[in-house]
């Protein structure tokens, strides 16, 4: 049987973050096909490690170079040797050749480069989670020496679309997005996809909607997250009559920073979201910029929840948005939406929401394009 070795980021404890599911949800789907004893995992980053001033010093010299993210010269040879059989994974294994490499994010495009450089034979799958020039040109900020982090990233995207066999996009906007900066066509688009975690019960399509509607807004702290949520505080949320809370990892910092949310109730970490997806009317996602497609958005599928989002935060997905909420890119637009719900009141279980996906966003769902990956 083929054997597949899949490079992650790092090894993640407690709660998955959007990037971190998106990545579980690979390897797993990887296992499913080929079978998880014929997958190894190798982690470019140790969680447990201790950061140190030194260690963070040779991160910024290793950028100039185009390592990043806890990549050095050093794990990418181990990570080649490896491959080729040169090496065993650990102590306690033989070594032997890998059929496949799986990159899980193209940040790491000069494994690839350097993969093919040193006559590795097997095919390279690289997925792509984000154009990362869009992503950390947003996640940096004002960060001093931004231009010289962004090269790195631009440069690892490119040798992804270079030198990967197998490029996946997570939609068709990146797909079309990279070819045009990049010159590589992608064959292989996978949507983003969750393991089902809801148990619906009868009882959930008779709750209807409140009169004044819980709305929730999930997002960690992030700068086109925290944006977003000031805009909707600032131009929407005055005209219309609901109940505001917003749940998400750091949120507490946006709420001490910004005045206009000292009356919002914030969560800034919750150790399980089911239950308040399960309260919440109406989830509201007023997301403006990014790449990728939104993990919330797949999770408020999931609950079979009323979504009133931007065209970013529906990105990558297909539907009719108007059965499973709304969508709205203005002032305007959210608030005739809310209203509407204010005026009639519907299911809080949208019917609707939950079928789109079980049909195209759930695990079982993506499956069958996995398996598509490794047919010859």
């Amino acid at each position: 049987m083929a054997k597949l070795l899949y490079i992650w980021y790092k090894r993640s404890k407690g709660i998955l973050e959007g990037g971190g599911q998106g990545s579980y949800r690979n390897y797993t789907q990887i296992c499913q096909v080929l079978g998880e004893e014929n997958v190894d995992s190798f982690y470019v980053h140790d969680e447990y490690r201790k950061k140190t001033l030194w260690g963070y010093v040779k991160g910024l010299y290793f950028t100039l170079f185009n390592y990043y993210y806890g990549l050095t010269p050093g794990r990418v040879k181990e990570i080649v040797r490896i491959a080729l059989g040169e090496q065993p994974l650990a102590s306690t294994q033989s070594a032997h050749t890998y059929d496949y490499v799986f990159i899980d994010r193209s940040l790491f495009g000069i494994i690839a480069k350097q993969l093919k450089q040193a006559g590795y034979k097997g095919r390279i799958m690289v997925f792509f989670h984000n154009v990362e020039t869009i992503y950390f040109n947003a996640k940096l900020g004002l960060v001093p020496g931004k231009q010289v982090f962004l090269r790195c990233v631009a440069n690892n995207d490119a040798y992804s679309c270079l030198y990967a066999d197998n490029p996946i996009a997570i939609n068709q906007r990146d797909a079309d997005l990279l070819e045009s900066m990049y010159g590589r066509k992608f064959e292989n688009v996978i949507p983003v996809s969750l393991a089902d975690r809801l148990v619906p019960a009868d009882s959930l399509t008779e709750v209807q909607t409140r009169k004044r509607p819980q709305c929730l807004f999930l997002g960690a702290y992030f700068p086109p997250n925290n944006k977003g949520i000031l805009w909707f505080v600032r131009n929407v949320k005055p005209f219309v009559d609901i109940e505001m809370i917003i749940v998400g990892k750091g949120m507490s910092k946006l709420k001490a920073e910004a005045h206009e949310l000292k009356d919002i109730e914030v969560i800034g970490d919750a150790p399980d979201l089911r239950p308040y997806f399960e309260e919440a009317d109406i989830m509201v996602l007023p997301i403006f910029s990014g790449s990728g497609m939104k993990i919330k958005t797949c999770e408020s599928l999931m609950y079979g929840k009323n979504i009133v989002g931007t065209q970013e935060a529906f990105e990558g997905y297909e539907g009719e948005y108007s059965r499973i909420g709304g969508k709205c890119n203005t002032a305007e637009e959210f608030i005739e939406v809310l209203q509407n719900f204010t005026s009639h009141p519907r299911p809080r279980f949208n019917t609707y929401s939950r079928q789109l996906f079980l049909d195209k966003y759930s695990n079982a769902s993506s499956l069958e394009k996995f398996k598509m990956l490794f047919q010859e």
